[in-house]
């Protein structure tokens, strides 16, 4: 694979030679099309610490700092200065993040802040489907409120309006419900003009085909078609209808072994597959959601060149692709088809206007995260004792069985504590003494110490499972390392459950259904149970892959919100023995 080392990456490149200038006539007899975007925002509203990507590998490999929504509007401005047909859009992501402020906010911080940038649209990313289908429809773009307004959703922004939805659409033409209806319109088609003559512009959308079951998208009732195809029949469609300038905006990515953000180096990953087989219809395709940084050109099925980038994440980057299309025909001429990444610096005067709206949303975060939810009696740690048993852990537990007898039947709730891959969903403790945080007293639990201890945007799910199976789970909590040791990775279960495990007995016997007991009654290996647990342990991700069986899921609520509404419902809580799990041996 061939180095591009210029930042304006001109894709007539062979593959083997160095970056071409676009010829005079091409450029000065067609019509500029400039594409302007960004990927994987996730709601980083503020400048993202050096831990969440604050810093990126610039031209000559030394980190550059980037990002904070109010500088890259500047940038934005700046790169979108005089040009008359600019088109800004999104690859998806661009909520359901991290970032508390706009997490406890139902992400609307995040969509204020994309409607005052101008996005013009966005495909749907994986996470964009984080809560349901309805909250991307019906709340994210249309602006229904659900659940008690300013409490739940539906919160005053940063001018005193009540939030209203996306000023932009969302498009995936291959996420589809159980009709096989995609969820949202497949593509849009943007319209330029030039000397008094307008041209169609086609955008595809496109999500990661994983999503319907996806740790923290997991959407049982949807279902991912085949992304050539869709890609494929949606570029066919848009041909039918005159359309002949195709961008691809894919929610899915790759990566390269360039250390730096506006280079190719041998790339690698779906989307560079994809790239290598979709329609050559498509003139330009736009990745994402491996928050990585390349501006690659490769040829399509016909051997013709075309770009294929991605932009990083958390507002670090913007992409440019500049199209140019034949005044006569509307065909894009990939000869003068240029591409860059350009860094969000912070070297730059914040806007004003953004800057406002990020100091609400901080603000505002700062007062949600000191609301009381709970008082605890006792310290709820995650030290386990001797059999991997602890406090906080056990809590966990109890919490998943609780939230899934909201909405139906279930028999017990599991945690992994110590996952025998991975981090645990358990990320700090809850205790008595007070933190140093505005609001904080002794026992008292603040709503974002809650965000803070407990959960990483996973749904709790409620899966079937035989007793042969659950007991299969049990057993994997014992794993052989390479090095011959064995490690340890304890799971934890509802107050309802007790069993006890014998160490002294091979790994994969030292679980007998006999000594599990559920509700009183031993398991029973050939009934069926409804276990409570995250979508992450549940797809095998935490490293049980006994759980990789379960069938018939039922989605519930997230972590973060079903861990405060326990909180706010039981409102005192104090730790419980640590007597339900016990060893022999």
């Amino acid at each position: 694979m061939r180095i591009l080392r210029s930042f304006a990456v001109v894709v007539t490149a062979t593959l083997a030679g160095s970056a071409l200038t676009p010829a005079a006539d091409a450029v000065t007899t067609s019509v500029p099309v400039q594409l302007v975007s960004i990927t994987d925002f996730h709601g980083y509203l503020r400048p993202p610490s050096v831990a969440d990507g604050g810093t990126i590998a610039g031209p000559d490999g030394q980190p550059v700092t980037v990002g904070g929504a109010a500088y890259l509007a500047t940038h934005l401005k700046a790169i979108r200065a005089g040009k008359a047909n600019s088109i800004f859009f999104t690859d998806g992501d661009n909520f359901s993040g991290w970032p508390f402020e706009v997490d406890a906010h139902a992400d609307e911080p995040t969509v204020e802040v994309l409607n005052a940038l101008g996005v013009e649209f966005s495909s749907v990313g994986n996470h964009e489907l984080d809560v349901s289908k309805s909250f991307l429809v019906d709340h994210m773009e249309k602006g229904k409120c659900f659940g008690k307004v300013g409490v739940d959703s539906c919160f005053t922004d940063s001018t005193g309006r009540r939030f209203r939805g996306a000023d932009f659409e969302f498009q995936s033409a291959n996420i589809v419900d159980r009709r096989g209806k995609t969820i949202v319109a497949p593509y849009t088609i943007r319209w330029v003009r030039d000397h008094g003559r307008s041209y169609p512009v086609g955008f595809i959308g496109m999500t990661v085909p994983d999503t319907p079951v996806g740790s923290t998208s997991y959407q049982p009732d949807l279902r991912a078609l085949d992304p050539v195809a869709s890609a494929d029949a949606a570029a066919a469609e848009l041909s039918r209808r005159g359309v002949k300038a195709i961008v691809l905006n894919l929610h899915d990515g790759g990566t390269d072994a360039s250390a730096t953000y506006d280079n190719c180096v041998n790339p690698t990953g779906p989307a560079i597959d994809l790239a290598r087989k979709v329609s050559s219809s498509i003139d330009a395709i736009v990745t994402g959601h491996w928050h990585a940084a390349f501006n690659c050109s490769l040829p399509d099925p016909a051997g013709n060149p075309r770009p294929v980038v991605e932009a990083a994440n958390h507002g670090r980057l913007i992409n440019e692709i500049t199209l140019r299309l034949d005044r006569r025909t509307g065909e894009v001429l990939r000869s003068a088809t240029t591409s860059v990444n350009h860094a969000v610096t912070r070297d730059v005067p914040a806007d004003p206007k953004i800057q406002k709206i990020v100091d609400y949303w901080t603000a505002a975060g700062e007062r949600k995260y000191a609301e009381p939810v709970a008082t605890v009696t006792g310290d709820f740690t995650r030290t386990p004792n001797a059999a991997g048993e602890s406090t906080f852990a056990d809590l966990a537990a109890d919490v998943h069985l609780w939230t899934a007898r909201q909405d139906g039947r279930a028999d017990l709730g599991l945690i992994a504590a110590q996952p025998a891959v991975g981090s645990t969903a358990l990320r700090g403790d809850l205790l008595v003494a007070p933190s140093n945080k505005p609001g904080d007293a002794p026992g008292r639990v603040l709503l974002g110490e809650s965000w803070d201890a407990y959960g990483y945007g996973n749904p709790v799910l409620t899966v079937s499972l035989t007793g042969a199976q659950l007991d299969a789970v049990l057993e994997q909590q014992w794993q052989p390392q390479p090095n011959g040791t064995v490690k340890f990775a304890p799971l934890a279960v509802s107050a309802n459950v007790r069993y006890t495990y014998d160490t002294t007995r091979p790994i994969g016997d030292r679980v007998a259904p006999a000594d599990v007991r559920i509700n009183g009654a031993a398991l029973d290996p050939s009934k069926t149970y409804r276990v409570a647990a995250l979508a992450y342990t549940v797809i095998g991700a935490d490293g049980y892959p006994a759980f990789k069986s379960a069938t018939h899921p039922v989605r519930n609520n997230t972590d973060h919100e079903t861990f405060v509404d326990y909180l706010r419902s039981h409102r005192t809580l104090t730790p419980a023995p640590l007597t339900r799990v016990t060893s022999r041996g």
